[in-house]
């Protein structure tokens, strides 16, 4: 009897070892082992399991026939598991390395597309959000890192896309400045809005954002008694967007904030003008958002 619980045991622990090896991640010996593993996982989105594999064969294989493409594969491994610090640090890496590779141009793309999509988190897929109105720090960051691409590799295969995405966050950035612009009318900071407004001009200039800008300055120089800079403002404005809705019928500018503080009720006085739901809008004339791009491409194959 007791042989027989010897036996039965045996073989139950026998069972256990053998559904713990099967749960495994198998060992790769060869550098072709690891790099066609990690392209499976890619391939399934397992970039957890990828990232691990790639990283193995770096260290194991630094010199080998697969090496540089894993790092490439890396960095956009790193991309896709959300990772957009890593995404940074590895392409810095490569282009420190590599810096004459035939894709080294991938690098710089993916550093701008890795802070382009920062901070898109799930809520912001499911729900609607006003990007523009979000810390602009990612989105100055991508700015940076795609004007790099296209000065460093003009002819990149990835120029055309970095360009519609620098479109786009121009855009974002302009409308962001007016946002902070009506932000400090509504608390009486008018040489700050007012400079906000000057900044839209002198560097985004081909912006839709650039008429409320103009409306921005015509409203904030009236409010500081500079009647004449006021004017100029509106005549440009008037010239290049009649239909501004900031604009009478007459031409006459409507002073939508020029209300003195003592006309504000006392909701809005003890708030900060956070809670008065009868304080005036903001300069905005959108009418349509610039598309968004969120696909980035694979990885060059072939080193």
């Amino acid at each position: 009897m007791r042989v027989l619980q010897l036996l039965l045991l045996g073989g139950l622990l026998a069972l256990i070892t053998a559904c713990s090896n099967t749960d495994r991640e198998p060992e790769y010996t060869s550098e072709a082992d690891l790099y066609e593993a990690a392209q499976a996982q890619m391939r399934r989105s397992q970039w957890e399991t990828a990232i691990s594999n790639l990283q193995s064969l770096e260290e194991n294989f630094p010199f080998g026939t697969y090496a540089e493409q894993a790092q490439l594969e890396l960095i956009y491994a790193y991309y896709r598991s959300g990772d957009a610090d890593m995404v940074s640090a590895t392409a810095d890496r490569f282009i420190r390395l590599h810096p004459q590779h035939r894709n080294v141009d991938y690098a710089y793309y993916m550093k701008g597309l890795s802070s382009f999509t920062e901070g898109r988190g799930m809520f912001e897929r499911v729900l609607p959000t006003d990007l523009t109105q979000r810390d602009p720090g990612a989105a100055r960051d991508s700015l940076d890192h795609f004007a790099q691409l296209l000065t460093r590799f003009p002819d990149s295969i990835y120029a055309s896309d970095a360009k519609r995405r620098m479109l786009y966050l121009r855009n974002l950035l302009a409308r962001y400045e007016i946002h902070v612009a009506n932000y400090y009318f509504k608390r009486g900071a008018y040489v700050a809005a007012t400079n906000r407004g000057r900044y839209v001009l002198e560097n985004f200039d081909t912006t839709p954002a650039v008429p409320d800008a103009l409306a921005v300055m015509v409203q904030g120089y009236e409010l500081l008694d500079m009647p004449e800079l006021s004017a100029q403002m509106l005549d440009i404005l008037k010239l290049n967007y009649p239909d501004h809705p900031a604009l009478n019928d007459d031409g006459s500018f409507d002073f939508q904030y020029s209300s003195d503080e003592g006309d504000r009720s006392w909701l809005s006085l003890i708030t900060f003008g956070l809670f008065d739901k009868s304080e005036p809008p903001g300069f905005d004339t959108r009418e349509l958002y610039n598309p968004e791009y969120q696909d980035a491409p694979q990885p060059p194959s072939g080193v």
